[in-house]
């Protein structure tokens, strides 16, 4: 019992929106970038992509570190954003983010997160997904102009932040929140209960 209460986590990821999720948890943690490949091939399903994402930036920190960090559990994440098929990550420039907004618009689009647990002693892996359903507000031409000119959309998946300026063209939602934040906390901590860390103890 003693090892398990000095478990810490490492989160594969430099997202300042997954760092303050991570830290509502309570528990020890660092942040290590994963500089993993995030390229998938054509075809592959919503729930594939974000598992297999999340589980090569897990991997690509525990690779990273020392037998040192043995009693670490690595925290990998991936999001994207669906509609009707087509998958949309983060928008290459500001018109890219205009054409995605554009796109979802009055209409409801899915949000898949993948989430993946190292353990750091063992190597064993734990990888799930979560899906939210999102409806985004009409909006006029001007509005998603002005969205996009505040620079929110630049690194999001969908081209943007439902937690911050995001939250005012969205309709509503069905599922988890945190799930579209980027992390879904629920999820996540029945994983890290698996590896041996209880958020609520």
């Amino acid at each position: 019992m003693k090892e398990k209460a000095s478990r810490y986590i490492i989160l594969a990821s430099t997202s300042p929106r997954r760092q303050e999720l991570i830290a509502s948890l309570r528990i020890p943690f660092e942040i290590m970038g994963s500089d993993a490949d995030e390229d998938t091939p054509f075809g592959w399903s919503p729930d594939m992509i974000v598992e297999t994402l999340s589980l090569r930036k897990a991997d690509a920190v525990y690779r990273k570190l020392s037998e040192a960090s043995g009693s670490a559990v690595i925290v990998g994440s991936d999001t994207i954003v669906v509609l009707e098929g087509d998958i949309l990550g983060k928008p290459a420039d500001e018109q890219d983010a205009v054409r995605m907004l554009s796109g979802l618009q009055g209409r409801t689009h899915k949000v898949y997160t993948g989430v993946a647990c190292v353990d750091a002693e063992t190597g064993r892996s734990i990888v799930r997904h979560r899906v939210t359903s999102v409806r985004m507000k009409p909006l006029s031409e001007e509005e998603i102009v002005s969205y996009v000119r505040s620079g929110e959309p630049a690194d999001k998946a969908g081209a943007y932040a439902i937690q911050g300026l995001g939250a005012t063209i969205v309709d509503s939602i069905e599922g988890d929140y945190f799930n579209v934040v980027g992390l879904p906390l629920s999820l996540l901590s029945d994983m890290l209960e698996e590896m041996g860390i209880t958020v609520l103890g």
